[in-house]
């Protein structure tokens, strides 16, 4: 599931297992690193929602144990054990789960679009005048980023390199423990920061909150809203513009004047979707499952994009029918649902507005798939358009470099003060809420992460 043909072509992949296995197959995640994959909707649904025969806490992985799988193998940073939400069973993840959300809250609630639609207005103009432009590295990878950079108070001009240390990550190849180290040295150097001025991100609040993390639990918590807020978000921006630009179904009726994105949306998530096969539990006894009995502490990885393309479920246009498991399912559900489809949205409307007319520069059948077992993830989506003139009005030139192309866009930055949680001193970062501004004008960035790690 690492080679280059799995990735031009995993739906035929998913199919041979089918044929091959039925509902679970035996794979290869990377060289040397095995487990089983889950086809079948049903079954992953089951194997997602089953917390007592099914752990999410990898520390119980067999070839771990055994020295088979190294802590330097290329999927180990999105498979061996962080000390974060998303790692954890029970107790220790409704501790680390309630930090987070504890956090989030003290976000203002709004303008979470209207951030996102600046913030695109300012990369368009950045390549609006060239009549090209590579839709993935110039802009679907950009706007995470952003977002994520003023919820945590990070450095802008840090932007591109963290989006070239989260693609090592996810494309889990050689370069992906070097990747790792380098994200944990500049998460200890945010935290350290934080730690002498605070302010007022969910960095500062993280540390101030009652549960008193440590600084390896902070950084891991950090690390998860970012591994699922910037790769993963991108994938889908980058899929769904594909999608509305190359299949007619869709770009029939764009050319009619429409611009059907949440339909879009909706058909990434079924066919490809960003994390295509991650929910990864470990049998807690050997289990006994569509005829195969599944090993104690042997990994078992649901197929999301299989699994959505399971026969019984599948229709020529499923708009509207979010009954996908693009966002897993069960106590580790992503939360995030609504604000992604908030910046994905707003950002493939503010492009389909400002260019109208954009189409592919090369066929479909060209575009480049990047290798990995996790992800559904495009190399590069290059694009063709009406030059458009630039205006003094437009923030950056077309030469804009990579790290202005992170800079703050224009507008009121600052988030309303939050009210302080019951245990948190009131100095520094905590002072009083301030009434929320009514005009669209007046409100404040980066506000509805709460609903995102909610799920509301």
């Amino acid at each position: 599931m690492y080679g280059a043909d799995f990735a031009a072509d995993p739906h035929a992949a998913y199919e041979r297992m089918r044929t091959l296995y039925g509902p679970i197959a035996p794979v290869e995640l990377s060289p040397g690193v095995f487990g089983s994959l889950v086809t079948s909707y049903p079954l992953g649904l089951e194997i997602l929602r089953d917390t007592e025969r099914f752990a999410k806490d990898p520390r119980g992985w067999r070839a771990v144990h055994d020295g088979t799988v190294q802590p330097d193998s290329p999927v180990a940073p999105m498979m061996m054990y962080r000390p974060n939400a998303l790692f954890c069973d029970g107790e220790a993840h409704a501790r680390l789960r309630g930090a987070i959300t504890d956090s989030l809250d003290r976000v203002d609630p709004h303008a979470l679009s209207e951030y996102v639609e600046r913030s695109a207005e300012t990369l368009i103009d950045a390549f609006a005048s060239k009549g090209e432009a590579d839709l993935l590295s110039e802009y679907a990878a950009v706007i995470p980023l952003l977002v994520f950079n003023q919820l945590f108070g990070a450095l802008a001009a840090d932007g591109p390199k963290l989006v070239e240390t989260m693609g090592k990550l996810f494309d889990s190849g050689e370069d992906a423990a070097q990747a790792n180290d380098e994200l944990l040295r500049w998460i200890s150097g945010l935290v350290a920061s934080k730690r002498q001025q605070p302010s007022a991100d969910v960095t500062s609040w993280l540390i101030a909150h009652p549960s008193r993390l440590a600084d390896d639990e902070l950084m891991q918590q950090i690390i998860l809203l970012m591994a699922a807020g910037t790769d993963p978000q991108q994938n889908l921006i980058a899929n769904s513009l594909r999608l509305l630009l190359a299949d007619d179904r869709f770009a029939g009726e764009l050319s009619g004047g429409s611009m059907p994105v949440q339909d879009a949306l909706d058909e990434v998530l079924w066919s490809d979707p960003p994390l295509a096969n991650f929910g990864t539990r470990y049998p807690r006894y050997d289990v006994d499952l569509a005829g195969v009995r599944l090993r104690k502490g042997e990994p078992v990885v649901i197929s999301y994009a299989a699994a959505n393309k399971d026969a019984a479920l599948t229709s020529d246009r499923r708009s509207g029918n979010r009954a996908h498991l693009a966002w897993s399912a069960g106590a580790h559900r992503c939360p995030a649902e609504r604000p992604a489809r908030v910046i994905a949205s707003v950002a493939i409307e503010r492009l389909l507005d400002r260019l109208p007319d954009i189409e592919l520069a090369v066929p479909v059948e060209q575009l480049v798939w990047r290798t990995g077992p996790f992800h559904r993830a495009l190399a590069a989506l290059p694009v063709r358009f009406p030059a458009q003139v630039a205006t003094p009005a437009e923030p950056l030139p077309a030469s804009a470099s990579a790290s202005h192309r992170f800079a703050e866009t224009p507008g009121d930055s600052r988030w309303n003060p939050p009210a302080p949680l019951p245990s948190t001193p009131p100095a520094g970062i905590s002072t009083p809420r301030q009434p929320e501004s009514e005009s669209p004008e007046k409100r404040r960035l980066l506000n509805s992460l709460t609903a995102w790690w909610r799920g509301q």
